[in-house]
């Protein structure tokens, strides 16, 4: 089993997704994070797997003592954060009703004078900045909420809402600090949260100060959670994928209860299956919030039972408009 290769197109896959994240509604989200970001959860996760510090440095090619110091100085920094370049310049003119450019240059006169100005632009760009005047007259000041686009101008507490709330409902009961950890949230901002579903009965505290929710759906069409509904989404196809490994699970069955199938489908416009396949989204997200909705019935009626199994079944259908050879093949590939 070629195994690198498969960690390879997996991490190019995933960072096609965090570019495309990164990227959509125009914002450009900071990333300089995300390399040290991505060293933090490895390290964690094959502790937690019980692999040593020794055999974790030689897995990145490292020795001990290198490993160590990076870990130590990711460590110390991983507290402080919204304190990338990108961030703090925004944050910078949001404090100030009007800032020159040579004030902005001043104020991070450590950091290179030609990144920093291509931040300014950037956030002009993203409409997130207005700029006004030329040459070293240039002056700057923060978009106001109403000035910003619908999509950056949504509520941000909606959407850490919606994000807690599928936490809840993936690893509730749980407590606060579980759920932190799982979307990355700071804890002030998953409290507000959990005050907040609470309100409205989405999620309960249990007797002993965890949180439980009994159903968790974002409806289609919803104009705000479609952060929630991405990461629900992919924690659900990364937990499948990652329990038949932890399985020893290299081959698929017919009778699985764990795993997944693709499926590929030519079509054209009068081809005698292009509606069935077109609407293949469509039809089993049907059949699945019926089946979700006699399920929930009978435990609403019954109560739910302490020897309850949690089944997640995620489906997606895409459409890709390029050309497609004749050789490709079109059997289920089954994880």
């Amino acid at each position: 089993m070629n195994v690198n290769a498969l960690i390879d197109a997996v991490v190019r896959q995933t960072t096609v997704l965090v570019a495309h994240l990164a990227t959509s509604a125009g914002i450009r989200a900071p990333l300089a994070h995300v390399a040290n970001q991505v060293f933090l959860e490895l390290v964690r996760e094959l502790r937690a797997q019980g692999v040593g510090r020794k055999v974790i440095a030689d897995m990145f090619g490292m020795a001990l003592r290198t490993y160590h110091a990076r870990l130590e100085r990711l460590n110390e920094s991983a507290t402080d954060r919204g304190q990338t370049l990108w961030e703090a310049v925004h944050r910078y003119i949001g404090e100030k009703s009007l800032v020159s450019r040579a004030e902005v240059l001043r104020r991070f006169r450590n950091d290179d004078e030609d990144t920093v100005k291509g931040v300014l632009s950037d956030l002009v760009d993203t409409g997130l900045v207005f700029r006004s005047g030329r040459g070293e007259r240039v002056i700057y000041r923060a978009a106001r909420p109403e000035e910003e686009g619908p999509e950056l101008a949504g509520d941000p507490a909606q959407s850490e809402a919606a994000l807690v709330w599928v936490a809840v409902n993936r690893y509730g009961p749980c407590d606060a600090v579980t759920i932190s950890a799982a979307v990355k949230l700071e804890a002030e901002a998953v409290e507000r949260a959990l005050v907040r579903l609470a309100a409205d009965g989405r999620v309960q505290r249990t007797d002993d100060a965890r949180w439980r929710c009994d159903t968790c759906v974002i409806p289609i069409g919803a104009t705000v959670g479609w952060e929630a509904a991405v990461f629900d989404h992919y924690q659900a196809m990364v937990s499948a994928l990652c329990r038949k490994l932890r399985q020893g699970a290299t081959r698929s069955r017919a009778n699985d209860a764990c795993g997944g199938s693709t499926y590929g489908f030519d079509v054209w416009p009068g081809h005698p299956a292009e509606d069935e396949v077109r609407t293949l989204l469509a039809t089993t997200r049907a059949r699945l919030g019926e089946l979700r909705a006699r399920v929930d019935a009978h435990n609403a009626e019954h109560g739910l039972s302490p020897e309850a199994t949690r089944y997640l079944f995620y489906c997606g259908q895409t459409v890709i408009e390029e050309e497609v050879g004749g050789d490709a093949p079109h059997e289920g590939e089954d994880a």
